[in-house]
């Protein structure tokens, strides 16, 4: 390895946000999956949670699509909405979603350098009302269009990059990092 994929690989490690989670409920097209991947790596997450009732990506021959950011993600996934919130709910604080609704707030009023998991649902009817009993908080991107809903993979890297936004601003990025167990593996 070179000095410089060790340096890289440690700057990672540093920045690596252990109280910013993404959870992906039954998103359809494998490449909305991936581009989420990609924006999680980049914005510091590593963890992600992915559902899927009738799983059928063939993850060993699927991850040659975005094998530069799975390789660097946790992935959890589940056959079922209760057995992974169970999960994301012992590790975040807090549970936000996106659903078109009345009167959620905007993203950009949220504070998302507490302890967050963000969800997003599939493309045709976002997320269920089963998930819906976990979030704590629906919010909404703004819309300045007639379009009122934005593709799955753009709706997650808007959120995470507010998310980066924010917690660079209070100067989190460096600070969290891997716990050192987890540095090591």
């Amino acid at each position: 390895m070179t000095p410089e994929r060790a340096a890289k690989i440690e700057r990672m490690k540093r920045l690596r946000q252990p109280g910013l989670g993404l959870v992906l409920e039954n998103v359809n097209d494998p490449h909305n999956i991936y581009a989420c991947l990609r924006s999680a790596d980049a914005a510091g997450v590593g963890h992600v949670y992915i559902i899927h009732d009738s799983f059928s990506l063939h993850w060993h021959e699927s991850k040659r699509m975005s094998a530069s950011a799975v390789k660097w993600l946790e992935l959890h996934v589940f056959s079922d909405t209760a057995s992974c919130m169970e999960a994301v709910t012992k590790r975040y604080q807090r549970i936000l979603g996106t659903y078109l609704g009345e009167g959620a707030p905007s993203l950009y009023e949220l504070d998302l350098t507490e302890s967050t998991a963000l969800v997003f649902g599939n493309e045709s009817n976002g997320i269920s009302e089963t998930m819906r009993k976990y979030v704590d908080k629906n919010f909404r991107i703004p819309m300045m269009g007639m379009v009122q809903s934005l593709n799955i993979s753009v709706a997650c890297a808007v959120s995470l990059y507010e998310a980066l936004r924010q917690r660079q601003l209070a100067g989190m990025y460096g600070e969290e990092g891997l716990p050192a167990e987890k540095s090591q593996r």
